[in-house]
């Protein structure tokens, strides 16, 4: 069993709420977590010229076709960030920054052998964000990233030129100590084993038609 299909202790599993949603509270507690304040998201496409690098196989024979890109990692990097209280608009700042996308290049090189290079792709943000002040934790900015490239021409060495699909979630977070409501802890059920019995199901018939 698990927590997506187990429904003999429904007050005590997370899931959907059905009736009272009061029903069963017993406490408050505290959690250590990281809040979000804000957090916008920009799709965009654009065009860059990446070099590979981390190369496999090591020494690929040029020149290189372009097969397909994708990030590595969901996580991006900020670099360059400004964030600028703006005086009209209380509670909001202008946030600017350098947001670096690890990727992952696939080609064949001249002899239809296949082969990947890693390198990133880096858009630039300048956007308006909720960013909280005064207080002992300083809130930071974080990006989550995910970009696709479905279009690449070959130029030299190891060289791409790429279009990329990129979306970027900037946020504005920090850690906290937050009080909610709790119904206690959570129920761990037992794992149910993966199956291929080519029995299953059939014992489970009745032994007289209905």
């Amino acid at each position: 069993m698990s927590f997506c299909n187990n429904n003999s202790t429904p007050d005590r599993c997370p899931g959907n709420i059905s009736g009272n949603p009061m029903n069963g509270l017993c406490e408050k507690v505290c959690i250590q977590t990281v809040k979000i304040f804000d957090a916008c998201m920009m799709q965009t496409s654009i065009d860059s010229t990446v070099a590979l690098t981390n190369l496999s196989p090591a020494t690929p024979t040029l020149p290189l076709t372009f097969v397909s890109g994708r990030s590595t990692s969901s996580t991006g990097t900020i670099t360059s960030l400004t964030i600028a209280p703006i005086a009209d608009r209380p509670g909001l700042s202008r946030v600017t920054t350098t947001v670096s996308i690890p990727i992952q290049i696939a080609y064949t090189d001249a002899n239809g052998v296949q082969g990947t290079g890693t390198s990133s792709v880096s858009i630039s943000l300048d956007v308006v964000m909720c960013v909280p002040t005064g207080s002992v934790i300083t809130p930071n900015v974080a990006a989550t990233v995910n970009m696709t490239s479905p279009r690449g021409a070959y130029v030299s060495d190891y060289t791409f030129s790429i279009t990329s699909c990129v979306t970027v979630i900037l946020s504005v977070q920090a850690p906290v100590n937050l009080l909610v409501p709790s119904y206690g802890y959570c129920k761990i059920p037992p794992c149910t084993e993966f199956s291929q019995d080519a029995c299953q199901g059939v014992f489970d018939l009745p032994i007289f038609p209905t």
